[in-house]
């Protein structure tokens, strides 16, 4: 017996033995083990379904359907999570070194608090079916009361047959036309959310204290978010009448937006920045390097971002316009963001480009799958040149935004809604699905049936501004009256981040040692109190719900 049948002897052996442990392994209970390792299976009869060819071909593409679409959304979904490394470094680059620390520990530490609030209330309440839960009839309609979802809102916990699309049935009717699974309709919506949170982070940069700044993000994930979402995409009221946010300049920059404008405001401008005589004092950057690889990291997860948001592979058409419409409207906006402030200031300013950039990349995002190419050039174009008027006018108002997010989340997101009412094509705007969706108002037949769009998406903005400015505010000035929103004077100017030597971390480095004057520490007792009940609570409520 020469070596190679001696290993395929051997082999064979294994196998025999293995199939035999396997089958001994699970006896029937009725079946003596001698012949229930001897017993033969019957073979089941034939089904009409097994013997059809066609109907095992139409299976099989329809599983396939469902991996490619569920690959899609996910590796896109990855991309908009690696956005967050791209705020991380713009925010840090584009204000002091002695602040670096506590700028990159906030982004990073956003995405983990809205990641618990959007998995525990946020999902629920912004894709959830809002009819009587006790009706069953009213079950699976998407919209009942058309402001709030009241199915299936704890832990993503309700019912859901995902991927179906047709014969759906479940707690989130909302987001049942795409065909793919819960957990990939979760996760994807999730990256979204994080990122209108991490919008506030850079706007109240550098004089924020870091457990406040938790604590709203945490209110952005269960309050503000989603309740605007559930009217924008989960099946409320805006989507009823026919408002239209593609990738969400909207749901997730004019969220982020107004939320971090009213915190700016409340909390107050940086020691220095404004002049006794009101005069405006630059505070540079400390590494344009940094911030430069954070746009060109945000520009690259907007492919994921824009042409992810279709949450489906289809034939493939409408990925690769939107991938055009996306990079075409950032470059425009990056050449007239660098020109504009070149012909204002005298010369080219790496901040500014780097802002146009963003600029064109939010105010193309509700729009990216409905305009043409062309048209997508000229949105650019006025971003670009919005944001460098943007940037200067909050300055003359005195509000103090570090980084710019609220001229280019803020405006450009607000302009982009706009957009999708000027400009939308017949063709394009069909493509949702919505008979409510109109084109806009250069394209449509009449001046009237464009006029409806547009009013939609004004209708859009005005109801965000007003909901976000005022939740906001409650809870930015409930922060401030319990545990204080800033860090004393002292810690501002010593900075938040790093000791002058540049190496040691400071012992509250982070702001979690410092007290507003007038503010008490029992503050900080109640506030451990009230997330130690809250903890205590989702226990209890997992505990009972795998007992049951």
């Amino acid at each position: 017996m020469n070596f190679t049948t001696g290993v395929s002897a051997s082999l064979l052996l294994m196998c025999v033995l293995a199939a035999g442990n396997c089958w001994a392994q699970e006896p029937t209970a009725d079946v003596p083990m001698a012949e229930a390792t001897t017993a033969v299976p019957e073979t089941p009869p034939a089904t009409p379904e097994s013997t059809d060819p066609v109907a095992g071909l139409q299976k099989s593409v329809a599983n396939l359907t469902v991996v490619g679409d569920t690959a899609w959304v996910l590796i896109t979904g990855f991309l908009v999570f690696f956005m967050n490394l791209g705020f991380a470094c713009v925010e840090a680059g584009m204000c002091r070194q002695k602040n670096a620390v506590n700028i990159l520990s906030k982004n990073f530490i956003v995405f983990a608090v809205t990641t618990i609030g959007f998995w525990l209330f946020g999902w629920g309440l912004m894709f959830g079916n809002d009819g009587d839960p006790g009706k069953p009839e009213e079950r699976n309609l998407a919209s009942q009361n058309h402001y709030v979802g009241t199915s299936g809102v704890l832990m993503v916990g309700g019912e859901d047959n995902s991927p179906a699309i047709a014969d759906y049935k479940g707690d989130y009717a909302a987001l049942s036309w795409t065909g793919i699974p819960l957990a990939a309709k979760f996760f994807f919506q999730l990256v979204f959310a994080g990122t209108a949170a991490t919008i506030v982070s850079g706007a109240v940069a550098e004089r924020i204290k870091y457990l406040s700044f938790i604590i709203f993000s945490f209110i952005m994930a269960i309050a503000i978010y989603p309740i605007v979402g559930h009217w924008v995409w989960g099946g409320g009221w805006l989507q009823d009448r026919g408002f239209v946010d593609f990738a969400g300049c909207t749901q997730v920059h004019s969220i982020g937006g107004w939320a971090a404008l009213v915190g700016v405001y409340v909390l107050g401008p940086r020691i220095g920045k404004y002049g006794a005589d009101g005069k405006i004092n630059a505070i540079p950057a400390h590494s344009f390097m940094a911030a430069t690889i954070g746009c060109l990291i945000l520009w690259f997860g907007w492919f994921g971002f824009n042409p992810g948001s279709t949450m489906g592979l289809g034939d493939g058409t409408a990925i690769a316009e939107i991938a055009l419409t996306t990079n075409l409207a950032a470059a425009a906006a990056t050449l007239t963001a660098t020109a504009t402030c070149w012909i204002m200031l005298g010369k080219p300013d790496l901040g500014m480009t780097l802002n146009g950039c963003l600029a064109g990349l939010v105010a193309i995002t509700a729009s990216c799958a409905f305009v043409t190419p062309a048209v997508s050039v000229l949105i650019g174009a006025i971003a670009g040149v919005m944001v460098v008027f943007g940037v200067l006018f909050f300055d003359r108002i005195k509000a103090d935004d570090p980084v710019g997010a609220t001229s280019v989340h803020l405006l450009c997101g607000v302009f982009g809604t706009i957009c999708v009412g000027l400009f939308s094509t017949p063709d394009r705007i069909a493509r949702a699905g919505n008979a409510a969706f109109k084109p806009g108002l250069f394209y449509a037949d009449t001046m009237t049936n464009g006029m409806e769009q547009l009013m939609d998406q004004l209708i859009g903005v005005g109801a965000c501004a007003m909901y976000v400015v005022a939740v906001s505010l409650i809870a930015w000035l409930a922060l401030k009256a319990t545990i204080g929103i800033r860090v004393t004077a002292e810690e501002e100017i010593e900075g938040l981040g790093l000791l002058d030597s540049g190496s040691a971390c400071r012992k509250d480095a982070l702001g979690l040692d410092v007290l507003p004057p007038g503010a008490s520490r029992p503050g900080r007792f109640l506030a451990a109190a009230v997330i130690a009940l809250a903890v205590g609570h989702t226990l209890s409520y997992c505990h009972n719900f795998c007992a049951s």
